[in-house]
């Protein structure tokens, strides 16, 4: 036989040999089969169903393998991920305080702002207020000091000597 035919095709040849086979009269589909062929048929089979069954295992070891490197794999993409969103949320919620505690701040420095503007604008009105009142005394000072002058010089008046 050759060595090359896998074990399926062995496995047909003898299924076509056994059901090719001469019938024998009254023997309830008893048949004739060349004893020598079959069981050399047979022995080829077992001889190479460890080595099939071998490369099977291995198949489906490396198979099993593969899935345990996928589902690794998926794993540490799904905890990275996972991580990932986290970071993203985390820096979200970040930038959500520092707005909200920048706004405040604004809204703070605003206050602040029109209080100084309200506090300076008040004190230089007073402050006007009051050089208003100190220049009026001092005129007032003035006009009666000159008054006064004139009484005690005798009306003189410097206008008139011109």
């Amino acid at each position: 036989m050759n060595e090359n035919q896998g074990t399926l095709e062995l496995i047909e040849m003898l299924y076509t040999m056994i059901s090719e086979s001469m019938g024998v009269p009254m023997s309830n589909g008893k048949c004739i089969v060349d004893r020598d062929r079959a069981l050399d048929l047979i022995e080829e089979i077992k001889a190479q169903l460890p080595a099939e069954m071998a490369e099977a295992k291995r198949l489906v070891s490396a198979r099993d393998e593969f899935i345990r490197n996928a589902k690794k794999e998926a794993e540490s993409v799904r905890k990275m991920a996972e991580e990932r969103a986290r970071k993203l949320v985390e820096d979200q919620e970040v930038v959500r305080t520092a707005k909200a505690r920048a706004e405040e701040m604004i809204a703070t420095a605003d206050t602040k702002s029109r209080e100084l503007r309200r506090a300076a604008n008040e004190y230089v009105a007073e402050s006007l207020q009051g050089a208003e009142e100190s220049v009026a005394q001092a005129m007032d000072i003035i006009r009666k000091t000159r008054t006064r002058f004139r009484s005690a010089a005798g009306g003189y008046n410097p206008q008139r000597e011109q």
